[in-house]
């Protein structure tokens, strides 16, 4: 790894375990709350957390309305239509949850795993 490069990862606030446990400095487990990032229902896992804890820099929350707006942000000006979790990255920089401001930034985007019939802003 890069020790330049920072890693910050991110998680809807309705499902913030690894937050928790990052800051906690051991893995939490905690009951769900609903969340439209379907994908980040489940708490970190046991095999994850070191991994978190080592190569991590921080973890942010973002808002469900967050999560929304970023998924149609990315389908309106890059066509392309992402999962709500894989919305989060970039909802954690709209809510300026993390800084970038005159940094070089990148997101990884993934899975396409929408039924567009159920999207939040029809």
């Amino acid at each position: 790894m890069r020790p330049k490069i920072k890693v910050i990862a991110a998680e809807p606030a309705n499902a913030d375990d690894a937050a928790q446990s990052f800051r906690a400095k051991k893995r939490i487990v905690t009951e769900k709350k609903f969340t439209i990032a379907d994908g980040l229902r489940t708490n970190v896992g046991e095999r994850t957390f070191p991994i978190i804890q080592r190569y991590v820099d921080d973890v942010v929350t973002v808002s469900e309305n967050a999560i929304v707006s970023a998924m149609r942000t990315i389908w309106e000006t890059m066509k392309i239509v992402i999962e709500p979790s894989a919305a989060v990255p970039y909802a954690a920089i709209a809510e300026h949850k993390i800084d970038i401001g005159g940094k070089r930034a990148g997101i990884i985007l993934t899975g396409g795993n929408v039924d567009l019939d159920a999207l939040p802003w029809k």
